[in-house]
């Protein structure tokens, strides 16, 4: 039988297949969200338990986040796509019949590495097949399928959930991934030689990595494991991260591409994009908590409360990519920064006034700011990379992407536990849940200021291109 994937009908057809990629790889990460009120119910488990059900999926992605864009450039990035869209649509069966939490935490492991490759691969094909004037029109149809598959997740797993259970909205994903598996398939064409050959893979680094990530996650979330104290588990993520600095110094073929750190536009472009990823994640993991115990929704309505912020995203991604391809990408990462400070100034001033609409409002202001980050940030970053190192670069910008999440998911759900004054958060005020998305939101808007401090100096050093021999 011949394997080889079918011949692309045009340069459109390939993008999207790739955007379907990133939908799902986007729905996978949204799905679980609005089932954590529910699964914290319904299995006795505290928040920060439940909450590794989305901290597994990112710690696999993050973790896979730069072999995946590796093994691409080595092995051809249609094929190991292809690969990805398998694991993720196996994993995704698994997380439907997961008996337990603590199978299902494991299926999600397995999820998140079939995402990390749906997620870092897209953008160095799209940087390969789209002329460099229409990368940011591209880009932007990127962040809006993602945008769809965020919106998605918890407005269609919120109605799954309170007519089926937290199971039925994984079920609902099998039909998607089978298709885009197909449909990915017939796109994607005949792949060239690989554009690197013999590339090495940095086991003991990512090892390392997965050890103090984990570390990290677990001292954020005490109540998971309470008979592990914060203390030192913090003590041991240092040490971790020590270990793989120096790892990293000697091997021959290091996890993180240093030469290629030493850009700044790459550089400051990979910190703003774990400083926003963080940001939006707060929205995802507590926002749910704060809709059902703060204002007493239920399953559906938190999950179309949550899904306006991605719809208005996916309603103006493809109209961002066309203003960063028109104004510039440095320019627009900082207009797009100062909105979103705008709109995590609102989340901590309206609701707690206006409530559900002051939500929703400032949610708008919020997530089209969002939308033209991605388009400008990932058009500057890309567009810095080598075409031989695309894959590695796509793969370190997913890389901060998923360590912003995580630090969404576990620092800023810790910031959120910590302020309402309850481990049980389930079981907190409505007083106290109300202060306690206030002050997360006081600490995403300092998040953004930093973000648009950076903004502005890589605007500033953008004529002092690194030469071609520091980043070979």
């Amino acid at each position: 039988m011949n394997l080889t994937p079918h011949a692309p009908r045009s340069r459109s057809g390939l993008v999207g297949a790739l955007a379907l990629a990133t939908l799902l790889a986007s729905l996978g990460t949204s799905v679980a969200n609005v089932a954590l009120p529910t699964l914290a119910h319904e299995l006795g488990a505290p928040f920060g338990r439940v909450q590794w059900v989305v901290l597994a999926y990112l710690l696999a992605m993050t973790v896979t986040a730069v072999a995946a864009g590796r093994l691409g450039d080595a092995l051809g990035r249609q094929r190991v796509l292809l690969a990805g869209l398998g694991l993720f649509t196996a994993a995704t069966l698994a997380c439907a019949l997961a008996p337990s939490l603590a199978a299902l935490v494991a299926a999600r492991s397995l999820q998140g590495v079939g995402a990390a490759v749906m997620i870092a691969l897209p953008l160095a094909l799209v940087r390969d097949v789209v002329p460099e004037a229409r990368t940011g029109a591209a880009m932007g149809l990127l962040g809006t399928t993602s945008a769809v598959g965020t919106a998605l997740g918890p407005a269609g797993g919120g109605l799954l959930i309170a007519t089926s259970g937290w199971q039925a909205g994984f079920v609902a994903m099998l039909p998607l991934a089978g298709v885009a598996l197909v449909l990915t398939w017939r796109g994607l064409g005949d792949e060239p030689a690989p554009v690197r050959s013999g590339a090495r893979f940095d086991v003991a680094g990512a090892l390392v990595l997965t050890a103090a990530l984990v570390a990290g996650a677990l001292a954020m979330t005490p109540d998971a494991f309470p008979q592990v104290g914060a203390g030192p588990l913090l003590v041991g993520a240092a040490v971790l991260v020590a270990l793989l600095v120096a790892i990293e110094r000697r091997t021959a073929a290091p996890l993180l591409p240093w030469g290629l750190l030493r850009s700044r536009a790459l550089s400051g472009g990979l910190l703003m994009n774990l400083l926003v990823a963080t940001v939006m994640m707060s929205t995802l993991v507590v926002g749910p908590f704060y809709l059902a115990g703060g204002l007493g929704l239920d399953a559906a309505a938190i999950g179309l409360t949550l899904a306006v912020g991605p719809v208005v995203s996916a309603l103006t991604g493809v109209v961002a990519g066309r203003v960063v391809d028109r104004a510039g990408a440095g320019a627009m990462t900082t207009v797009a920064l100062l909105t979103m400070t705008a709109g995590a100034v609102l989340l901590v001033v309206l609701p707690p006034a206006w409530g559900l609409p002051g939500y929703v409002l400032a949610l708008v202001v919020l997530t089209p700011g969002y939308q033209l980050f991605l388009a400008a940030n990932n058009t500057a970053v890309m567009t810095t990379a080598d075409a031989r190192r695309r894959g590695t670069v796509s793969g370190v910008l997913s890389l901060s992407r998923n360590l912003g999440l995580i630090a969404g998911a576990s620092a800023m759900g810790a910031v959120f536990a910590a302020a309402t004054g309850s481990v049980e958060v389930q079981g907190a005020t409505v007083a106290s849940i109300s202060a306690g998305m206030q002050t997360t939101f006081l600490v995403a808007t300092a998040l953004l200021g930093v973000a648009t401090v950076v903004s502005l100096a890589v605007r500033k050093r953008a004529d002092r291109p690194v030469s071609p021999a520091r980043v070979s």
